[in-house]
């Protein structure tokens, strides 16, 4: 089938750039020495997961209990899941261990629930904050100290070692600034470790990451594992602060123009929130948009509402002749892990999709839930 005769609104996977994503990803594992955990909530789907382990993936992290779940029983057999848990998850989390057999690692930083894991068979990590303020014990805290070492008790759970995010990356406005965080994040999780060790405490696995960080970082000593989940696809926002280059997009958006008056400067198309997300992408470094449109550079995604999208040029006659309704666009979006996480499916798409060139060749599910 070709692309444009898909229904829109519709969610398209390049597999030609997510295929050399991901081969690129995992070469910079190899070169900075760290085994590689992806971030599967960005694509949510069991055959990109299966893809990233025959990369040489040495398991998955997770955002929810739903995806661990789909993942576990699509055959994953070592998993993360990155969110601090609390007493009223953990049944469900031993559950799928003991109906799939995986090695479940959930996170921690807060004493009563690393006190509440005791007994549950479960792997587990502390969770620190190395600077993203937004979860995580302070390294440099007596509290910290106290987590790790009940932790470090290993009554009846597993004690992986330390985890970070440097979810402050995606702030950055250049690779050199991403690399700058990278060494930051490490610098705090070698010295934590160095701290547990004089402490009593032997730390097992540092494990860091995101996206921005690892496309930049050029030294991870100390470091053994790293779970960048967005180099996947990539988006909007990962090309404006550098850390991508726009070919290297890797999904996007097809929706028709469904309205488009004599003499406007904009039209819109059947793709709004509900596709796209609220995110307004990377301010900081160029103006609001709520995406952009493929091959047009001219365009702007303006405004949003929960089905339509608003798309707006520089004037009137810039668009004359242009984009009859019936007409197809691609999107390119802020934030692909929203926009993915409100689609059912992808169109697996081999070829360029801009032009219509490109062809389906497969239907991917996206394991999304609550």
């Amino acid at each position: 089938m070709n692309v444009y005769d898909v229904e829109t609104p519709a969610l398209l996977l390049h597999l030609d750039v997510v295929e050399h994503n991901l081969a690129h990803m995992a070469g910079r594992a190899r070169q900075l020495g760290v085994a590689l955990r992806p971030h599967a909530k960005t694509h949510k789907c069991v055959e990109l997961g299966k893809l990233q382990l025959q990369h040489g993936a040495r398991g998955l992290t997770v955002a929810t209990l739903v995806e661990a779940e789909a993942f576990a029983r699509a055959g994953v057999t070592d998993l993360t899941w990155a969110f601090p848990i609390d007493p009223t998850h953990v049944a469900h989390a031993r559950r799928i261990v003991q109906e799939t057999g995986a090695t479940l690692r959930v996170v921690v930083d807060d004493l009563g629930a690393a006190q509440g894991l005791a007994g549950s068979g479960l792997h587990v990590w502390l969770k620190v904050d190395c600077g993203y303020h937004r979860a995580g014990v302070d390294p440099a805290s007596p509290y910290a100290i106290a987590v790790a070492r009940e932790l470090a008790r290993e009554q009846g759970l597993v004690f992986d070692g330390i985890l970070s995010h440097s979810g402050h990356a995606y702030r950055t406005q250049s690779k050199a600034e991403a690399a700058a965080v990278a060494e930051s994040e490490r610098s705090v999780m070698v010295g934590f470790a160095e701290r547990l060790g004089k402490a009593g405490i032997a730390i097992r696995d540092v494990s860091v990451g995101s996206t921005p960080a690892m496309a930049a970082a050029t030294d991870l000593t100390g470091v053994t594992e790293a779970r960048p989940g967005n180099y996947v696809f990539y988006d909007r926002t990962m090309v404006l602060i550098g850390c991508c280059e726009p070919a290297d997009v890797g999904v996007s958006v097809l929706a028709t123009v469904v309205s488009h008056q004599p003499g406007a400067s904009h039209f819109v198309v059947d793709a709004g929130a509900l596709e796209l997300s609220k995110d307004t992408g990377p301010t900081h470094v160029g103006p609001q948009a709520m995406g952009a449109v493929k091959g047009a550079p001219d365009l702007t995604v303006a405004t949003l509402s929960q089905e339509h999208g608003l798309i707006r040029a520089a004037s009137a006659a810039s668009l004359d002749g242009r984009y009859k309704v019936g007409d197809r666009v691609e999107i390119i979006p802020n934030h692909s892990c929203l926009t993915v996480a409100h689609f059912d499916a992808y169109h697996v798409i081999r070829g360029t999709g801009n032009g219509g060139e490109g062809r389906v060749v497969y239907r991917w599910k996206v394991e999304r839930g609550r």
